[in-house]
């Protein structure tokens, strides 16, 4: 049966529109249909780049199916907000709707290096050197410079620009809080602050005792008693890394600069990074009389003001070692 040309016309004309109709089905769905993506990817995106660049960058990485499927739904869909150069971390089965989003987004992944408190330079630079996207070398930072935080990074930064930030950190920190320090204390610069500071830090690790801590030792400091702190003792042996074991008594003879059973004042410098919280307690110790402290058996510390009082606190914290089968 031979068809008119209106017929055929109209046929034409469905044949168009169901054919048009599944494009743009297909589009759409598309648009937010699961990406090949089996597990987190990283994509980095450089900086000038276009859409067409990006959409290659995303489909090398393979998070993307087709750059030139991405290109056309983008521009039907995705609206002119520009995408953002960085480095993202491309979520497991992210749609191509999902991926524009995300680069418009400009949340670029964040790697951080983490500095806890009184962590000693010598990590602080095994951590920096570790980190994989970092690039370049740094030296092993003065101890006592270096603020205890977490420092967010990008991929291809320099090890030495992370660096300064955590210096200039610490910098801006102990200005601060140097501005607000009590009158008369018994350290008088810098270098007395940030060492008696990370003695402080390593000597306690509860919060509540800082201040006290520092109150005794600052106390010792001004009737020219040794501090005999343990980790002034530890820290020329391993550089402030855990020592594993007791101290040994030829250790506690040492005469080093740094070990506070055989002088009296400070070491010759810090033996930590402290936090903002020990050094904080160093310019405002508290207001106390006790020379003396030992282990209270939970973490924290049992002051005393007199030799007598801290002999009979000893005896009792040997009798819980004992107890517990430590000695």
């Amino acid at each position: 049966m031979k068809l008119s040309p209106k017929r055929l016309l109209l046929l034409g004309v469905a044949a168009g529109m169901l054919i048009g109709l599944a494009v743009g089905i297909w589009l759409l769905t598309g648009w937010s249909a699961a990406g090949p993506a089996k597990q987190p990817t990283p994509v980095v995106i450089a900086e000038g780049s276009s859409m067409s660049a990006a959409a290659n960058s995303l489909e090398k990485a393979g998070v993307l199916a087709s750059a030139d499927a991405f290109l056309l739904r983008a521009r039907l869909f995705g609206g002119d907000k520009p995408i953002r150069a960085g480095e993202y971390e491309v979520p497991a089965g992210s749609s191509p709707s999902d991926l524009l989003e995300l680069l418009q987004s400009g949340k670029t992944l964040q790697r951080f290096v983490t500095v806890p408190e009184g962590m000693p330079s010598i990590m602080v630079h095994e951590r920096l050197m570790r980190a994989p996207v970092l690039t370049g070398n740094v030296p092993v930072p003065e101890e006592g410079s270096i603020l205890p935080d977490s420092y967010s990074y990008q991929r291809g930064e320099s090890r030495a620009a992370v660096l300064n930030r955590m210096q200039d950190a610490m910098n801006k920190e102990f200005n601060a809080l140097w501005a607000k320090r009590k009158p008369g204390l018994p350290v008088s610069n810098r270098n007395e602050v940030m060492t008696l500071a990370s003695i402080v830090e390593k000597e306690t690790g509860k919060a509540s005792e800082r201040r006290t801590v520092a109150g005794v030792y600052s106390n010792r400091l001004r009737v020219g008693m040794p501090l005999q702190a343990d980790p002034t003792v530890i820290y020329p042996v391993t550089k402030g890394k855990p020592l594993g074991r007791r101290i040994l008594r030829s250790e506690l003879n040492t005469n080093n600069g740094y070990n506070t059973y055989r002088m009296a004042g400070l070491p010759i410098g810090p033996i930590a990074n402290p936090g903002r919280e020990s050094i904080a307690a160093v310019l405002d110790p508290a207001d106390t009389k006790a020379l003396y402290f030992v282990a209270d058996g939970t973490g924290g510390h049992v002051f005393a003001n007199t030799l007598a009082e801290h002999n009979a606190n000893v005896s009792k914290w040997y009798a819980l070692r004992r107890a517990k089968g430590e000695m």
